[in-house]
């Protein structure tokens, strides 16, 4: 079995996607061709946002974004400690100090009061500047930006969405990737929408900004390829990959959310007296990067891993560690500025199941159904 399946995927485009890639190939125009223009009016018109900005993966998106704002050394970006680590990864890159707060044990995202503690204790130190909030779509789900926002505007912090697993989630009828005062995503094979390879992608309503992006995105390009006006970075999306993203975009609207939303519903019927299932809270839709079910330990979890690997059953562990304990931050002494208790249980009790909008409910019930007698969460 696939954790995520992308070659039945794959079958199901194929015409579709062999000529769009046939034609990228025929014409020769690999890079900067007409479909990545395409491609960004039809993902800034999706998720209602001015600007689509498009780069070489997600990673080199939440750069660029930071780089816009021209955050430095002295500044402090506020992170969920609870994530993958291209998100602090970006802010330690451009020597500013990600600073870890804890998440909610429902919904995987950030938690609003422990956000606030960690500002409250940054200023109260005095030693770095806050000037970033980064909330994480994780496994599909929106943040709660009400509350962020409303903590960001208390403080006078900006907020980069990061939807690199959020495409195509709703919070209060808005898309995912049009909160905050920029938000980012990523195109990697297993992401929501995903391409061939690695790929990404920026939103922003502001046209200054989306111009600095542009420009960053290629070698800080000015009019014209060889007129420099800055220094940037070599980020493009390549035409093949736009292409590809083009077919399954249109997949993506017609069917696969409303499908993927179809077999969560499946484990969560099949599983919800036997561990703890994903919440969806009232006013949100998520776009089920993941489904990932919480156990009463790492014993438990562990064991039924093995038992789901036994029949060949693919599972992963999002995130066997939390930030602050990754070795980087440890050798560089970064100081946790608040508790994270739920992190830490997240990443010994979660475990995410294989999830596409291709498994059907025999898989579903078969996969359901060598998990366990019902557990006393």
């Amino acid at each position: 079995m696939e954790f995520r399946n992308l070659k039945k995927q794959y079958q199901v485009l194929k015409e579709k996607m062999d000529k769009a890639v046939i034609e990228v190939m025929t014409d020769c125009n690999f890079i900067s061709g007409r479909q990545v223009k395409e491609l960004e009016e039809q993902l800034a018109g999706y998720v209602g946002v001015k600007h689509c900005i498009t780069c070489g993966n997600g990673t080199d998106a939440l750069l660029m974004l930071l780089m816009a704002w021209d955050i430095k050394r002295g500044d402090a970006v506020f992170i969920p400690d609870f994530t993958f680590f291209a998100s602090s990864e970006v802010v330690s890159f451009l020597g500013a100090t990600p600073v870890f707060v804890d998440v909610d044990g429902d919904t995987f995202n950030m938690d609003a009061q422990s956000l606030e503690r960690a500002i409250v204790a940054v200023l109260k130190e005095g030693k770095l500047v806050p000037k970033v909030i980064m909330p994480v779509d994780l496994f599909g789900l929106p943040a709660d930006y009400d509350a962020i926002e409303k903590v960001a505007k208390q403080y006078n912090l900006k907020v980069l969405e990061d939807g690199a697993q959020g495409f195509g989630g709703e919070y209060r009828g808005r898309r995912a990737c049009s909160f905050g005062d920029g938000a980012t995503t990523s195109f990697f094979p297993a992401k929501p929408l995903g391409c061939y390879g690695d790929g990404g992608a920026l939103f922003t309503n502001c046209d200054e900004t989306a111009d600095y992006l542009r420009s960053v995105a290629v070698h800080g390009k000015g009019s014209f390829k060889y007129d420099n006006v800055r220094v940037g970075m070599n980020s493009r999306l390549d035409t093949i990959q736009a292409a590809v993203l083009q077919v399954k975009l249109e997949a993506f609207k017609e069917y696969e959310l409303e499908a993927v939303n179809q077999v969560a519903g499946w484990y969560t019927e099949a599983l919800k007296d036997k561990v703890k299932t994903p919440i969806v809270p009232e006013n949100y839709y998520s776009s089920w990067a993941q489904y990932t079910i919480q156990l009463e330990d790492e014993q438990q979890r562990d064991e039924i891993q093995r038992k789901l690997k036994e029949q060949n059953i693919p599972t992963m562990i999002y995130y066997p560690k939390p930030l602050h304990e990754q070795m980087v931050y440890k050798e560089q002494e970064l100081k946790q500025y608040v508790e994270c208790p739920v992190t830490e249980r997240l990443c010994k009790t979660v475990l995410a199941l294989p999830m596409d909008p291709y498994k059907d409910i025999t898989q579903i019930k078969n996969i359901s159904g060598f998990i366990g007698k019902p557990l006393a969460l």
